[in-house]
């Protein structure tokens, strides 16, 4: 799981301004942790599928706030893609 200092890092790299924590940019760098997380646990745990939905629903609030960011500012939701090595 993400400890306490990796989420500060992630919110280092992706806040907008120095008191941001809470930006899109911020909620997908860490909902992408998330989901890296449980995909490699779903790999040694294939039948946990109470792990799998909620991976399906953090994957389904990503790409929710992604298609916000590709609405308001295309260029940043790019740069967002390629630091995340997201592809669409």
């Amino acid at each position: 799981m993400m400890n306490k200092q990796r989420k500060k890092n992630i919110i280092e790299k992706f806040k907008d301004h120095p008191n941001d924590t809470g930006s899109a940019y911020v909620q997908v760098a860490l909902l992408t942790e998330r989901i890296n997380y449980l995909t490699e646990h779903l790999k040694k745990h294939n039948k946990d599928f109470h792990s799998r939905r909620g991976l399906l629903m953090l994957v389904g609030r990503r790409r929710h706030l992604l298609n916000y960011l590709k609405k308001k500012d295309p260029k940043k939701y790019n740069d967002l893609l390629k630091d995340l090595n997201l592809h669409k």
